[in-house]
């Protein structure tokens, strides 16, 4: 899935300092960083360096989502094999995003002290290895507390990934760089998906799980074979006196506040449908064979091209008028998904994958822009909520499935859809009312 943006102009360490695009770096004083004065040495097109990081990101990016979704695809046959209700074979896939949601601050800090690359290459080596034990996980509760330490290592690639990319690669390729590193994100998570789906149907969730591990394993070593050395990190001191002031700045600005709201319903919605459209396609009236089911997970590409179109419809309709449309197509989604045939059912999912991206894309870059400082933080703090509404989402919404089919799992993304379009009414309102306010002072003058 797309990552909150950080916004390329600038970049922040966990403390909350801002630095222009032009990282800091160990010249001499009245030197520019790379040396030479009137030079900028960051990585540009063309370069063998700039060329090696574009594919070390992309495969970072692979490699993460591949391990983070790894169970999604696995989750009627989990259910089939252990016994399991959909809501208790959902913490499979509940846990990881749990805990990467809780170690992203901390996975940030460590990166200003002890490097951007060494943090990376622990956090997909240590994932890795937990995948390698997940396959001989003997019972749900074993699974979900590795699922959970794995989420928690995984923190350390989307909370330094962008902070790499910004300082080492030249603002005028930057956006093509986050381009790949996005395009690898999404890769990996409908590959993860499809891997273990496809290999579960045929051999058990085991194997399934055993092709993802290997899969994100040779993902994570083409990453510390490609990346180049940084060149322009500067070591920084975990200062948590000013981490916890920069965070609590950020979640006392109302409209901060509210984009980290319709990060986690969006993900609540996107949650509870992936979680549960597995067993919804093998059960009747559509009865698929869990091969073909698990292959549903390539919609997820519609996510590549909503999200790209969403930047062009916030530049149309403003952000407010583009997370309307959001909200109006996922919402007009989930409906659809309610229909008995099968292309509508499909066609809904299209409509609700789509809808999501769009509304995460436009929330996210968002956030990059109202904050005027600590970026990093502001940014780590919509994942936060976005991969917790994943977990809240996605456990409520199998629980629902499994207490009233298909409708309970709509009615929740359709709650969460609900909710979204108050806030976004809220933030419509208080906006014309500034406008009047402005007015109304400008005639006094």
């Amino acid at each position: 899935m797309p990552p909150a943006s950080t916004g390329a102009a600038a970049a922040t360490t966990p403390t909350g300092a801002l630095t222009q695009s032009s990282p800091a770096t160990e010249a001499p004083a009245g030197r520019p960083p790379g040396g030479t004065v009137g030079t900028d040495r960051r990585h540009r097109p063309g370069d063998r360096a700039f060329r090696r990081a574009n594919l070390a990101l992309f495969a970072a990016g692979v490699a993460t989502f591949v391990l983070l979704y790894s169970t999604q695809g696995l989750l009627p046959i989990l259910s089939a094999d252990l016994n399991l209700t959909p809501g208790q074979a959902s913490w499979t896939a509940s846990a990881a995003t749990l805990g990467l949601a809780l170690a992203l601050l901390p996975a940030s800090a460590l990166s200003d002290r002890y490097g951007r690359t060494a943090v990376m290459t622990a956090s997909m080596l240590a994932a890795s290895a937990l995948a390698l034990a997940l396959p001989f996980a003997p019972d749900l509760s074993t699974l979900v507390v590795l699922r959970v330490l794995q989420g928690a290592a995984l923190a350390g690639l989307p909370a330094t990934a962008m902070a790499y990319l910004a300082e080492e690669i030249h603002p005028s390729a930057l956006a093509s760089a986050m381009g790949l590193y996005v395009a690898g994100n999404s890769i990996g998570g409908m590959g993860g998906r499809l891997v273990s789906g496809w290999a579960g149907a045929a051999w058990g969730w085991r194997w399934g799980l055993a092709a993802s591990a290997a899969l994100a394993l040779l993902a994570a070593l083409a990453f510390r074979l490609l990346i180049p050395a940084a060149r322009h990190f500067r070591r920084a001191p975990v200062d948590a006196r000013a981490l916890a002031r920069t965070v609590g700045a950020h979640l006392r600005n109302p409209l901060l506040v509210r984009l980290y709201a319709l990060g986690m319903l969006f993900m609540a919605v996107f949650g509870a449908v992936y979680n549960t459209v597995g067993y919804r396609l093998t059960a009747e009236p559509f009865g698929l064979p869990q091969s073909l089911a698990a292959s549903i997970f390539v919609v997820y590409l519609v996510g590549t091209a909503t999200s790209a179109a969403a930047g062009r419809l916030s530049g149309r309709l403003g952000r407010r008028g583009a997370l309307y449309v959001a909200i109006g197509v996922t919402a007009v989604g989930l409906l659809l998904s309610l229909s008995e045939s099968l292309v509508g059912a499909l066609l809904g999912l299209v409509l609700i994958t789509g809808g999501f991206f769009a509304g995460h894309a436009t929330a996210s870059s968002s956030v990059g822009r109202t904050a005027t400082h600590g970026r990093a933080q502001a940014s780590a703090l919509y994942l936060i909520a976005y991969y917790l509404g994943n977990s809240l989402g996605g456990t409520v919404g199998a629980d629902a499935y499994h207490s009233v089919g298909w409708d309970g799992a709509a009615a929740v993304g359709l709650a969460a859809m609900t909710l979204a379009a108050g806030v976004t009414l809220y933030a419509t309102r208080q906006a014309v009312q500034a406008r009047r306010s402005m007015a109304v002072d400008t005639l006094r003058v």
